[in-house]
């Protein structure tokens, strides 16, 4: 653990860097690209999200679901074609409502933390998210301190003995959180950084960084 964390450190920084930037950097739209990414990656693969944004891009912002549907066919992009992008257009809906699409003004108009992952994962009018997403969207934006506990990281943490199973992926919040407190307790012990950990392990399943 410690040994992969040293070989792929600088890898691992160049990337939180480039996470912090679209924080400091990056427009409205841009955190919302990020969002529907995460959406289309619930239940696939970061790859299948990745390539799905790239399908739909031109109509993230204005385009409505049936034609999203038609560009991921087109590109055989992602394995919901139908069901992503209705997600993707009901999320945005209740963004103009609630913020005018002002996601950054949005999310640093909560004092905790906690409370913001909580809005994210816990809105019935944010689609596809949940603890998992919601930690990964707020860490692809640069905000740090959340963990992104997918099918990876959790084999991982079961693998070295952090938690029990990975059979078992935490369904509630209490147990999404008792499990972050884990990993945390488990970063400190080891003195490799929270943020950094996470992608080392994920890392150490899919053989990449990527995001």
């Amino acid at each position: 653990m410690v040994a992969t964390h040293r070989a792929r450190r600088k890898e691992i920084r160049k990337r939180l860097r480039e996470f912090e930037e679209v924080w400091r950097k990056g427009s409205d739209a841009r955190l919302w690209e990020e969002l529907a990414y995460c959406i289309f990656t619930a239940g696939a693969s970061a790859r299948m999200g990745l390539n799905s944004v790239d399908a739909v891009r031109p109509l993230l912002l204005d385009g409505d679901s049936d034609a999203m549907t038609v560009a991921l066919k087109s590109a055989g992009a992602h394995r919901f074609p139908v069901a992503r992008p209705r997600y993707i257009v009901s999320t945005r809906n209740y963004f103009h409502a609630e913020c005018g699409m002002l996601l950054r003004k949005r999310l640093r108009s909560f004092k905790d933390p906690i409370e913001r992952r909580d809005w994210l994962a816990q809105e019935k009018q944010v689609k596809g998210l949940g603890y998992k997403e919601a930690s990964h969207f707020l860490r692809n934006i640069g905000v740090k301190g959340h963990a992104i506990l997918d099918k990876h990281v959790l084999r991982c943490l079961a693998e070295i003995g952090v938690i029990d199973s990975a059979k078992s992926p935490p369904s509630t919040r209490r147990k999404y959180l008792e499990v972050e407190q884990q990993l945390i307790r488990f970063a400190r012990d080891i003195r490799v950084d929270f943020d950094e950990l996470d992608l080392v392990l994920w890392s150490m399943k899919t053989g990449e960084v990527l995001k």
